[in-house]
């Protein structure tokens, strides 16, 4: 079978299947994620505990694409988790990426001291399953870290 067999308009209109959409990554952007992470405040200001029922998996209303939200206290313990439903309530100050970084801890000594902040670290992308390097953008909320994380 040959192109010319198969006919251009056929060729065209395949390629054109296999092109990404225009104005639509696959991935989440660093602006992506600073605008879900505001979302995620705006919830909790006007809900409350019902905006992290909200966020935690399976209910996939605070996700896109590859961004999710996770919440933390300031003492490093989850109270919503965007992928992870078995992540909340549970203390994570120690859980360590695959390099060893203990980035929840990183996450609440920096939200000490900034209200917002970027943090990077190795986490599983849930749209490729492999452990990437990952940018999470933060924001302190009273005595909530509220991040939307980023996949490079």
């Amino acid at each position: 079978m040959t192109i010319q067999s198969i006919g251009w308009p056929r060729v065209v209109a395949a390629t054109l299947l296999c092109l990404p959409l225009a104005g639509f990554a696959q991935f989440a952007d660093k602006a992506a994620a600073q605008a879900m992470v505001s979302k995620g405040i705006a919830a909790i200001q006007a809900d409350g505990w019902k905006a992290l029922v909200e966020m935690t998996a399976p209910r996939k209303t605070f996700v896109d694409r590859d961004l999710y939200l996770a919440v933390y206290d300031m003492n490093g313990k989850c109270k919503a988790h965007g992928q992870n439903s078995k992540q909340v309530a549970k203390m994570l100050i120690t859980v360590k990426d695959p390099d060893g970084k203990e980035f929840v801890r990183e996450r609440v000594d920096l939200a000490q001291s900034q209200t917002s902040f970027w943090q990077e670290y190795k986490f599983t992308n849930p749209v490729t399953k492999a452990v990437q390097s990952k940018l999470a953008y933060c924001e302190r909320v009273d005595d909530l870290i509220v991040c939307g994380g980023i996949y490079k």
